[in-house]
């Protein structure tokens, strides 16, 4: 496995960096989430590596990588559905000892994939939602606009380019500004501007 200090191989860009953190940080929100997560898939290495954290790990998880087929997560990139888990204890899929070595083991969490064009970019994981919201599907259905949105505006800021090729043409830039506005305004609290 790879150091944990590496990064995924398409995502140095501060935008896009940027964009990921503002999406784990709308989804722990609007979810009552303990802490929500995107892992992008590494292709080369066949890993997910987390790439923006908020709430619990946040700290020290930003990096760190594990095999793309690991625990529920790892479900999720490959079958590329969308799961809700609200007793992870009970769940075959579920790897106790990962969560374990990142110091919060979850009781329940949804996850998504950050699918673009059908392809794989990686996955949002929101922990220990609230408990109205991790059985409704309206709310799943909610995270999967939620994913399908970042994963636009993600694919547009890396184009999976060399990382001396990232750079962001004036209108790229508009629209991935576009998006994470509407991302702001779709998942928002309610009542605010």
């Amino acid at each position: 496995m790879s150091s944990a200090a590496e990064p995924a191989a398409h995502s140095a860009q501060p935008v896009a960096l940027e964009l990921l953190q503002s999406v784990v940080d709308v989804a722990r929100a609007i979810f009552g989430a303990q802490a929500s997560s995107v892992f992008l898939l590494d292709e080369e290495t066949n890993e997910l590596v987390f790439q923006a954290v908020s709430g619990q790990g946040e700290e020290f998880l930003v990096g760190r990588r594990f095999p793309a087929d690991r625990g529920i997560a790892g479900w999720v990139t490959v079958s590329g559905e969308p799961v809700v888990v609200d007793r992870l204890s009970q769940n075959a899929a579920f790897d106790r000892a990962f969560a374990q070595s990142t110091e919060y083991v979850p009781d329940a969490l949804m996850a998504v994939p950050l699918l673009h064009d059908h392809q794989m970019l990686g996955v949002l994981e929101v922990l220990d939602p609230s408990p109205q919201t991790r059985s409704s599907l309206g709310e799943l259905d909610l995270l999967m606009m939620f994913a399908r949105q970042a994963a636009t505006a993600l694919r547009l800021v890396t184009h999976h380019r060399p990382a001396a090729a990232l750079a962001l043409t004036p209108d790229d830039r508009v629209t991935a500004d576009r998006l994470l506005t509407q991302l702001h305004e779709l998942l928002g609290p309610p009542g605010a501007p």
